[in-house]
């Protein structure tokens, strides 16, 4: 049995998330804590009250994320002893990569917080609001998606931004491209398009203006070799080396999240059990459609914490190290 940590992105985050654990249990209060610092503002404030409009903007909802994701992976180290180090590998889901690197000891949580801070600030910035958009293909291939950017190409950039799952595909870019693309998906054999309620269009060329900020970012922050290897974005393949993290971090901005590929090497590298630390459970119900087999759980809940635990049996017992 291997298990990989999988940590979900933006989409996931909800008002309350994260705040019975800090209740419940002092590791995970003080990472709410340390990030509050880090950021000089009380994000948890924002993350258990909301409103929701509030913690959705993407510079809120980006380090929010990480800090309930980082609070069970806490409440997993001091309640039972178990540690990144029960996984043969992370992966996280576009700005999940950072808190994958954070779980896995490359980032700390200070220096990831601030800089999805940023990251979620330099994304805003990158197009002004009402220029770009974004579409889930339902449905479809990712070569059925490749013709409608094609089809869509026609009237700005329109690139595949989140190859999720079978049957789940994202597309972004120009906001007259992107329409043109999702009237266009019937046509060409997809069930559905759906124009997706976002600020920005996220992972497509018209976010280099958020590369190059995240490079200057990126530039000054240490980047420590990963415990475990992390599964990046955009090469769907693991890496421990720091350079090649921090380069990868600068393209994930503009790249396609290959998450398909990304659970699908974990799979055929012997990973079948997937855990998914933090708010929701996307990462989990996408599990069993990429693979057909490899269980998936999600960790949002004291409960389901010493459920995940209890199921490791010996295997993650004392692992801290």
């Amino acid at each position: 049995m291997a298990i990989a940590f999988t940590f979900p992105g933006q989409g996931s985050q909800a008002v309350g998330m994260g705040q019975a654990l800090a209740q419940d249990f002092a590791a995970a209060r003080a990472v709410f804590d340390e990030v509050d610092d880090a950021l000089g503002e009380k994000l948890s404030r924002l993350i258990w009250e909301g409103p929701a409009d509030t913690l959705t903007l993407t510079e809120n909802a980006q380090p929010a994320l990480l800090a309930t994701s980082m609070a069970v992976m806490a409440v997993l180290a001091q309640e039972y002893g178990i540690d990144v180090t029960s996984a043969s590998h992370v992966a996280g889901h576009s700005l999940g990569e950072y808190t994958a690197l954070a779980a896995s000891g490359a980032l700390s949580l200070a220096d990831a917080a601030r800089l999805l801070r940023r990251r979620g600030q330099a994304m805003q910035r990158a197009v002004p609001v009402g220029m770009g958009a974004m579409a889930a293909l339902l449905g479809a291939s990712e070569e059925q998606a490749t013709q409608l950017c094609v089809l869509g190409a026609a009237h700005g950039i329109c690139e595949i931004a989140n190859d999720n799952a079978p049957g789940q595909v994202v597309i972004s870019g120009a906001r007259a491209a992107v329409e043109a693309a999702a009237a266009a998906a019937k046509d060409h054999g997809v069930k559905k398009a759906v124009i997706l309620p976002v600020s920005a269009p996220f992972h497509c060329s018209m976010m280099e203006p958020a590369a190059q900020e995240m490079e200057d970012a990126l530039a000054d922050v240490a980047i420590r070799t990963p415990v475990v290897p992390v599964v990046t974005n955009v090469a769907a393949a693991p890496t421990i080396n720091p350079q090649t993290i921090r380069r990868q971090l600068v393209e994930q901005i503009t790249g396609r999240v290959r998450w398909r590929e990304s659970i699908a090497w974990l799979a055929a590298h012997g990973v079948d059990r997937f855990a998914e630390p933090g708010e929701g459970k996307v990462l989990t119900l996408l599990v069993k459609r990429i693979t057909g087999k490899a269980q998936g759980m999600a960790l949002n809940s004291a409960e389901s914490i010493a459920a995940f635990a209890e199921s490791l049996g010996d295997q993650g017992a004392g692992m801290i190290g």
